[in-house]
């Protein structure tokens, strides 16, 4: 038995030893911008032959949320050392991205080095995120398409003091939302600095997901549809990627409400077609649409699958446009606002903005964000609200008093019901017409009619007179 005991103590030294050896580096900060959520800290020295992201060198994150490696050396030996994100191009610099020089130390066992990481060589630049503003991978994969992508999130102001959860809002064109240093064109949609002043005014905050667009890639993945100019078809992969790959990441990584009514989707011009088409596609996901200058003229599909879809859930959709854009902007808009209500969307349900000056940019969107986020995320069941720039429906009596036609908000491809009654009450005409369709009064006689239109829950009825 005292053999068994000596041999046991024997092991027990032998085993403390190399832990009695040891030394620890500890890293108490990084930059949390600018180090991705799901990026590792890799420690790259003399000791592993420089290996910038070996996966034996890889730094354990803690529970207070520092990060440490353990090092075995002979005391007294100077060891030279850098922390990376898995390769030289994302070293550490000094905080102004200037070159850092190696770090070092004499190796005494038992001691525990604490260093603070300014700054990521890849990282540098000017940038203007502000808030709980993060970038969680920049390669995360899409697996339905083949590809990676680089995904944003920004936390509400008290995500990490609360416990909280939070609904969630995806947007498109990730690049240009929370970064001048990443946009395409020089602007962003400050979404960040938009949610910190909401958040400040006691509106409810909600997580902001942003998912880059694909470059040469962004008009396949945003059009289910192949227009043969421009290309497009991609977008039901693309949609697949954020239902099923995206969203139930981000509901297991974060405090998210998971359910329909707290998920929204929101984009610009094409990323406002992919925004319409996914959330009527998948309403069992999406419940409240933010759709920005859509690009409707991509393909006229996008009114076919809007009445197709039809109402199935209660949503709140939120249509803009730019009085400064294409010239078919605001007609196309206005075509899809009438082809939502024929499909069944009440009208508390669909708010059509046009503001005179917008214009086919970010700034535009930037500016007209906020409002967009306090109307989608009120509750869906709500008092009907007043719509801006709503003109009547109007008939329109040709000069020579041969014909008529309908004006207003009637540009959708889908026809409209049109039934004329004399005084009398007799009918003289019904029948469906598209826009710009004239009606004949070719053979009427002289009087007044009355002219009754419907399309879905809209209706109008004026009187004409024949001379």
């Amino acid at each position: 038995m005292r053999r068994i005991l000596l041999c046991l103590t024997l092991l027990a030294m032998v085993v403390a030893a190399p832990l009695s050896a040891q030394m620890t580096i500890k890293v108490q900060g990084v930059p949390a911008y600018f180090t991705p959520l799901l990026d590792n800290i890799h420690i790259a020295g003399s000791f592993n032959l420089w290996s910038p992201g070996a996966p034996s060198e890889t730094l354990q994150l803690q529970p207070d949320g520092s990060y440490a490696y353990t090092l075995n050396a002979s005391p007294g030996q100077i060891v030279e050392y850098k922390f990376t994100r898995g390769d030289w191009a994302t070293v550490e610099t000094q905080a102004s991205g200037a070159f850092l020089p190696n770090r070092s130390f004499v190796y005494n066992p038992g001691q525990t080095i604490v260093d603070t990481i300014a700054m990521w060589e890849d990282m540098a630049g000017n940038h203007t995120v502000v808030g709980n503003t993060r970038i969680l991978d920049l390669d995360f994969n899409l697996p339905q398409l083949g590809r990676n992508r680089r995904i944003w999130v920004y936390l509400p102001q008290d995500y990490f003091t609360g416990n909280a959860d939070y609904p969630v809002l995806y947007l498109h064109d990730g690049q240009n939302l929370f970064d001048v240093a990443y946009t395409a064109f020089g602007t962003e949609w400050a979404i960040d600095e938009s949610m910190e002043m909401l958040q400040d005014s006691g509106y409810p905050p909600a997580i902001i997901v942003g998912v880059d667009n694909g470059g040469l890639d962004r008009i396949n993945e945003y059009s289910p549809w192949v227009n043969l100019q421009y290309g497009g078809g991609e977008g039901d992969a693309y949609l697949d990627f954020l239902v099923n790959t995206l969203k139930p990441f981000i509901d297991g990584y974060f405090r998210t409400k998971p359910q329909r009514e707290h998920t929204a989707l929101m984009g610009s011009s094409l990323g406002g077609l992919i925004t319409l088409y996914g959330g009527l596609q998948r309403q069992d996901i999406f419940s409240r649409l933010g759709v920005f200058s859509p690009s409707f003229w991509f393909d006229d599909s996008c009114y076919t699958q809007a009445s197709a879809q039809g109402r199935q859930q209660a949503m709140r959709i939120y249509l803009l446009a730019g009085g400064q854009e294409s010239p078919a902007m605001v007609p196309n808009l206005v075509a899809m606002e009438d082809t939502l209500l024929a499909a069944g969307f009440p009208a508390l349900e669909v708010r059509t903005v046009v503001q005179p000056d917008g214009q086919h940019s970010e700034w535009f969107w930037a500016r007209e964000f906020p409002e967009a986020y306090k109307w989608l995320f009120q509750p869906i069941a709500t008092t009907l609200e007043p719509k801006l720039n709503l003109p009547p429906i109007q008939v329109a009596l040709d000069p020579s008093q041969d014909s008529f036609f309908v004006v207003g908000r009637f540009h959708a491809p889908l026809p409209f019901a049109v039934d004329v009654y004399a005084l009398d009450g007799k009918q003289v005409f019904s029948g469906m017409r598209k826009a710009g369709e004239s009606i004949a009064t070719t053979g009427w006689a002289r009087g007044v009619y009355v002219v009754d239109i419907r399309y879905g829950t809209r209706a109008a009825r004026q009187k004409i007179l024949l001379r």
